[in-house]
């Protein structure tokens, strides 16, 4: 019997020559801020792969909370974690590949990026505003699915939306900092973008529940409906933006107090009025 050269290894001495004998390594994605590097692999079965390897140690302890996040959730829209493989004290974790384009690369010089006529960002939000909300109600029904079994969001932001432009869907990657909530911030702040990031996520001590993950996804509607990085161009109707607003509230006790209760109120809102 043969085993699956990357689903069967346990453990290898480095990643990328491994992958480059039992496959074509295609693909490698260096310099992210998180410290860890990615591999897209094709095997000689001809299946893509992504295998992602962690470089620094706050990249190590990331890959082991996102591995017990995708123990714990798994969903259509949540790209999965099917196996990982020791390498020298450290992981690197293998996911089936999915075709599209990261919103937003954390790369050096990256925020003019989304004003790029031609970056991704700027494309999706040029959009008919229906397949927006379409990808983002695949958003909110993976952290449904998220919060379900207790999970609450840390770091999402664009560059954790992998879309897909042919195919018109959205897949959600790179949740390794989801974790149990609720917990409470243990240092300055949380790792994350702050065009998405609740206050809370920026105090010493601050309690950090669903009412966080609330916050995100309403910062997350109102970035990927506007037409631009200001929020001067919003495409959406008055009754998504009043949802929003109570959404994104600065006290977490004046949002909604669950992602189920903000579902169920963006939904309303998508749903045309009679009369």
């Amino acid at each position: 019997m043969v085993l699956h050269p990357l689903l069967g290894v346990d453990e290898v001495p480095a990643v990328e020559p491994y992958l480059g004998r039992v496959g074509e390594v295609f693909k490698v994605f260096r310099g992210a801020d998180s410290g860890a590097v990615a591999y897209g692999v094709r095997l000689l079965d001809g299946a893509r792969w992504f295998v992602k390897e962690a470089a620094t140690e706050g990249a190590r302890r990331s890959l082991e909370r996102g591995w017990a996040f995708h123990r714990a959730v798994r969903h259509p829209a949540i790209v999965p974690q099917v196996h990982r493989i020791a390498v020298r004290r450290s992981w690197a974790v293998v996911m089936p590949w999915r075709d599209g384009e990261v919103l937003y690369h954390p790369t050096p010089g990256g925020p003019q990026d989304r004003n790029d006529p031609d970056s991704p960002m700027a494309r999706f939000r040029a959009l008919p505003t229906a397949r927006v909300l379409r990808a983002f109600d695949r958003i909110l029904a993976g952290h449904l699915a998220a919060e379900a079994v207790g999970q609450v969001a840390v770091d999402f932001y664009d560059g954790a939306l992998l879309y897909d432009f042919t195919g018109d869907l959205v897949h959600l990657v790179d949740l390794d900092e989801y974790r149990p909530g609720p917990f409470l911030v243990d240092g300055d702040r949380l790792p994350g973008s702050r065009r998405f990031m609740a206050p809370e996520e920026f105090v010493h001590g601050a309690v950090i529940d669903t009412r966080t993950t609330v916050f995100t996804l309403g910062r997350a509607a109102r970035l990927l409906l506007d037409a631009g990085d200001e929020e001067r161009a919003w495409r959406g109707t008055s009754r998504q933006l009043a949802v929003i607003e109570r959404a994104t509230r600065p006290d977490p006790g004046d949002r909604f107090d669950h992602v189920h209760h903000f579902a169920a109120a963006w939904r309303a809102a998508n749903t045309p009025q009679n009369g």
